[in-house]
């Protein structure tokens, strides 16, 4: 597999959030930070594109653990555990923590499920290629 990029996300990594009133999610959209405390954490909504765990072909690893916890439909994750590759269902009201190379998919067509991902204001990511 080969290693195809390093990003860094700098603090502060989210927009300017209104306090005190509902944000707007922008619908079937792959990724959407909303908010943040700046040098701790941000969040947003994952509504992954691919369909399978075989339309994967790169999976990306943070310098930190990603918390993902399922809102709606079916969201998936393809995760990379002692050169293995295994698929992790997300059910609802059950979080995972992820510290591992991963990508995500929905099984019933592109952003059909969307999680929530609380990360850190700041890291690194690492992206490499299955293929």
């Amino acid at each position: 597999m080969e290693k195809l990029k390093t990003v860094k996300t700098q603090s502060p990594s989210f927009p300017d959030a209104k306090q005190n009133v509902p944000l707007c999610a922008e619908n079937k959209k792959l990724w959407q930070v909303f908010c943040g405390d700046k040098e701790h954490w941000r969040t947003g909504l994952y509504s992954p594109e691919a369909d399978s765990a075989e339309s994967i072909d790169t999976l990306e690893k943070h310098s930190c653990s990603e918390f993902f916890i399922l809102l709606s439909g079916n969201v998936s994750l393809l995760i990379e555990e002692n050169n293995t590759l295994k698929t992790v269902v997300l059910e609802p009201l059950k979080p995972i923590l992820v510290d591992t190379w991963h990508n995500g998919f929905c099984p019933k067509g592109k952003n059909s499920g969307t999680a929530l991902v609380v990360e850190r204001d700041e890291f690194t990511t690492e992206y490499k290629s299955l293929r």
